[in-house]
């Protein structure tokens, strides 16, 4: 645990050997090593969501996407950047949770990790929030409706029903 995170509400923490316990098991739907730390998603977590209809949101690394990618193939995802890597030192700095090694590696990283995102559908710069959030619904916004069975409503609406 890092600073004030709390079990079960900032992430749920095990120990190494049942850590790998459950990727033995293919409990994860996905993880990863990032920066000497390792995190995961159950798939338990996310399933019944899913099939409820339930949009699920991951912050996780290009390792994990690529991941969800191949493990969901109409998993919808966006990249979120820094505008820069000045900001990026800055708000790692800030937050006050890494020791300055961890803050070096997290840096190093960063090149390869956006050189890597690729595959992600969106690119999303988080360089004001607000403009951020609102990029963030409009995507979500059109991929709801790209999602909309379109036979179905045209079905409903020649019907009469609609």
């Amino acid at each position: 645990m890092r600073g004030s995170e709390r079990e079960g509400i900032d992430y749920h923490f095990v120990d190494d050997n049942a850590f790998d316990d459950l990727i033995a098991k293919g409990a994860f739907l996905e993880w990863a090593n990032v920066h000497g730390k390792r995190y995961g998603t159950t798939r338990d977590q996310v399933t019944g969501h899913l099939a409820n209809g339930v949009d699920v949101f991951f912050d996780i690394d290009v390792q994990g996407g690529r991941q969800i990618a191949e493990r969901l193939p109409g998993a919808v995802l966006v990249f979120v950047l820094p505008p820069n890597i000045e900001v990026l030192e800055r708000r790692l700095r800030a937050r006050a949770t890494d020791l300055e090694a961890q803050i070096q590696r997290r840096l190093a990283a960063t090149k390869t990790e956006i050189e890597s995102a690729t595959f992600y559908n969106y690119w999303l710069v988080n360089d004001d929030l607000d403009h951020a959030v609102r990029e963030m619904s409009a995507i979500i916004m059109a991929e709801r409706i790209r999602r909309v069975d379109k036979m179905e409503l045209a079905q409903a609406l020649t019907r009469g029903n609609g």
